[in-house]
């Protein structure tokens, strides 16, 4: 099946000055796919022009008369830029000319935009950001959501983990992925009222639901699904970005402090250089847009090529492996199973 996925080619806070390269080296390792580069037709050209590429049957231009501004509230992008890159990105995936979406643009306007044109997968209250994190294990857990929602009911954390395992089990082709539910504890009396109904709901469910998991287990893995408050998922991503850039900074001192220290790197360069390809969040670049009718993937706003290149890949696995179908079958299926008691938690 060949897949064709749209870019917001003016999204994130470089533009076309990332997203043009990545696309083309995307499109130089996967022979089976087509890209539209949507946005303003000059800028794209000059880009293009700049890398001696023109456009093909495998890369072509659609035009785009308006840009949303990476501060820009997702109102005004919704009301006063209906002719945005992002937003006719996200329409050829509405109108069936793109299989995916991806976009480094600005968050809210993104998540805003996609549920107004593509809708929700019938059975899904709200969208939740879902991210692919690496594990100690070797292996990956998928975390929602990431930020799209805050007070979210326990029938729309039961959603989460539902979307959260077809993804999952799509990608990775690992059959009833193990569900967790973050929480302050894994004792089933802990949590807020919100977290203990969810609870109740995911031990009532088809889901391999193995109970409460705390903040340290996003990265044990010893689950392979995490559902959560858009509130704490969020902090939760973030305090782990900072404690990443926190660890590289001090074992890039350490290991200049001194003509002694400086030797024993150059020494210990190899071991690394390795620590660090494994450990590059470039990597794990892309979020997707769960609950849609439709295939969105969030790139990083500042992510440079290699990052936004990793986004581009998410977007083909996830249409590859027919998500969308596998969530609409799942929600529809296991909501049902839950029948009334879902509906008064």
């Amino acid at each position: 099946m060949e897949i064709t996925v749209a870019v917001d080619a003016m999204g994130g806070d470089h533009g076309t000055h990332v997203t043009v390269p990545a696309v083309l080296r995307f499109l130089r390792e996967h022979a089976d796919v087509d890209v539209v580069l949507v946005g303003l037709p000059d800028a794209i050209a000059a880009e293009l022009k700049a890398h001696r590429t023109e456009t093909g049957p495998r890369l072509r231009v659609h035009p785009a008369s308006e840009v949303v501004a990476m501060d820009e509230s997702p109102q005004s992008a919704m009301k006063n830029k209906k002719d945005s890159s992002m937003r006719v990105a996200i329409n050829l995936v509405k109108t069936g000319e793109a299989n995916a979406c991806v976009s480094a643009g600005n968050t809210g306007a993104l998540m805003a935009t996609a549920r107004f044109v593509l809708k929700t997968i019938p059975g899904v209250d709200r969208p939740a950001i879902a991210k692919l994190l690496p594990t100690r294990k070797g292996g990956e857990t998928c975390v929602l959501d990431l930020g799209a929602n805050v007070d979210c009911t326990a029938a729309q954390l039961v959603q989460f983990a539902i979307m959260g395992s077809a993804l999952f089990e799509a990608l990775r082709q690992q059959p009833r992925p193990r569900v967790g539910l973050l929480n302050v504890g894994e004792e089933e009396i802990k949590g807020n009222e919100q977290v203990k109904g969810a609870a109740e709901l995911l031990r009532q469910s088809p889901l391999n639901f193995i109970g409460n998991v705390e903040g340290d287990d996003l990265y044990s893995g010893n689950v392979d699904v995490i559902a959560c408050d858009g509130f704490p998922g969020n902090i939760a991503l973030k305090a782990s970005e900072g404690l990443a850039k926190m660890m590289a900074d001090f074992i890039k001192e350490e290991f200049t402090r001194g003509p002694v220290s400086k030797l024993l790197a150059l020494c210990a360069m190899p071991v690394l250089n390795r620590f660090r390809k494994r450990m590059d969040p470039r990597r794990y670049n892309g979020a997707s847009l769960l609950g849609l009718r439709g295939i969105v993937v969030k790139s990083h706003g500042g992510a440079d090529e290699l990052a936004f290149y990793w986004a581009l890949k998410q977007a083909l696995e996830e249409a590859r492996a027919g998500v969308i179908q596998r969530i609409t079958d799942q929600v529809q299926q296991q909501v049902a199973d839950l029948g009334e008691s879902a509906a008064v938690q």
